[in-house]
């Protein structure tokens, strides 16, 4: 029975080698240059760590969302290109110049912003995030000229680098996708006529990167692919060739022999049908479990599988195991590399009525994060 380090009561294992081989797996994949998408601490897994493997599986540049995610790599060794896109009003423009950040422009007044903080031997560079139908940040259409001019002039004059124009796909269906790929495509012609000619271009994530080749451009911005995760509905991450890379897991904290028709957790939402038993597992909402997914989580204990019995509790839940024997300690999976016999993220996200993205990302602060390399 495999079991926890001594003293842990619940831990989520990362593997950076995974990382790494998915990384390479799609840039095979797409030919082309991979933006590894760091934000929201690696979604979950660290972001210094899952920067590093990104960086050694081949990509070539970072994507967070803010600046304080970018510097948080910095401060943590990570020298490569880092791209950050969604600023509060006031961002500090001139440190993240300072340190090497990319910034991502979605307005006039913040390119403008952003070149007030050059300074006279280092232009600042930009990534032009346009708005092509996703109705969130990005240039609008209607000022797609003036503000393809103005970047132009402020690169002449040594203010700015542009090093891209980039959006967002909403994945609705592909042809929206392919619609908002060709109001790209235009905009991409409207500033090439106003004198902007930067090298990358990039709109695709890692749903459209796999599914619509069209939209590579030579640079593709990864995400939930870089994690071992599928964007897919009715495609896992077997199918994809990718590997996840995180495992959660705790160590069950108590066992209890109960008789038929006793209540379970809060409220006795389950209650026994025949004499079983309880095995206590100490993760709970608090660390990200989500409660919606009570009664309906999977969980594996000695290599057999069960079910969340009853509600979730803020930190801790129950597993029925009837007359499997489990011991203190024995280790209980809640997902992880659904290839090696374990439930996947995507069934916890399944069972909570929401996404994979979401059950990876809101592991929290409590729960360790051991990096492993299997």
């Amino acid at each position: 029975m495999s079991r926890l380090p001594a003293g842990v009561l619940r831990e989520a294992t990362v593997d950076v080698g995974a990382i790494a081989d998915n990384v390479r797996h799609l840039r095979r994949l797409t030919e082309s240059e991979v933006i590894a998408v760091v934000k929201a601490d690696g979604y979950g897994h660290g972001a210094v760590r899952t920067a590093a493997a990104a960086l050694e599986g081949g990509a070539t540049r970072l994507g967070v969302s803010d600046i304080a995610e970018a510097l948080a790599l910095r401060r943590g060794g990570i020298d490569a290109p880092i791209l950050a896109w969604l600023h509060a009003q006031g961002a500090d423009f001139a440190l993240a110049a300072a340190h090497g950040i990319e910034l991502g422009i979605s307005s006039l007044e913040q390119l403008q912003q952003a070149a007030a903080a050059a300074s006279a031997d280092r232009p600042v560079s930009v990534h032009l995030k346009l708005e092509t139908g996703l109705s969130r940040n990005g240039i609008a259409p209607a000022d797609y000229r003036v503000v393809f001019a103005e970047a132009a002039r402020l690169e002449r004059i040594g203010k700015l680098r542009v090093i891209a124009l980039f959006s967002h796909l909403s994945n609705a269906s592909a042809d929206d996708d392919r619609a908002a790929l060709r109001v790209f495509d235009e905009a991409v012609g409207v500033a090439a006529a106003l004198g902007l000619a930067p090298p990358l271009r990039h709109i695709a994530a890692t749903h459209a990167a796999i599914a619509l080749p069209e939209t590579r451009l030579g640079c593709v911005r990864i995400g939930i692919g870089l994690y071992g995760l599928s964007p897919f509905d009715d495609r896992t991450s077997a199918d994809l060739g990718l590997r996840p890379a995180m495992t959660l897991r705790g160590a069950v904290a108590a066992v209890r022999r109960v008789p038929a028709g006793t209540g379970v957790s809060y409220g006795y939402a389950y209650r026994t049908d025949r004499e079983t038993t309880l095995a206590l597992v100490p993760l709970g909402y608090a660390d990200g479990v989500p409660r919606q997914a009570s009664g309906a989580g999977p969980v594996v204990i000695g290599g057999r599988r069960h079910t969340v019995a009853g509600r979730i509790a803020m930190d801790q839940f129950v597993v029925d195991v009837g007359d499997t024997p489990v011991a203190v300690g024995d280790e209980a999976v809640l997902f992880g590399d659904p290839t090696l016999g374990v439930p996947s993220a995507t069934e916890w996200a399944d069972a909570a009525g929401t996404i994979n993205y979401e059950i990876v990302t809101r592991v929290g602060p409590r729960v360790p994060r051991r990096q492993v390399a299997e």
